[in-house]
């Protein structure tokens, strides 16, 4: 069985999003459950994430999973 490559997040996109609805890294934490350690990482540098991470943070940010990952 082949693994698939977990999706690119665009730290970017992420940080825009969670700025645009007036959360802090904290209150996002609070909201997805994605520790801010993790939160903090994917801002900062973008990079890979589960599925579950993703669908996390757009379920809190109110998007479509689609909407966090890179070009």
């Amino acid at each position: 069985m082949e693994e698939r490559e977990k999706p690119q997040i665009s730290g970017e996109r992420l940080r825009e999003l969670r700025m645009s609805r007036g959360l802090t890294p904290r209150r996002l934490e609070q909201a997805s459950g994605v520790p801010y350690d993790r939160l903090n990482e994917l801002e900062l540098g973008g990079g890979t994430a589960e599925d579950s991470t993703i669908e996390e943070l757009a379920d809190a940010l109110d998007v479509d999973p689609s909407e966090l990952l890179a070009d």
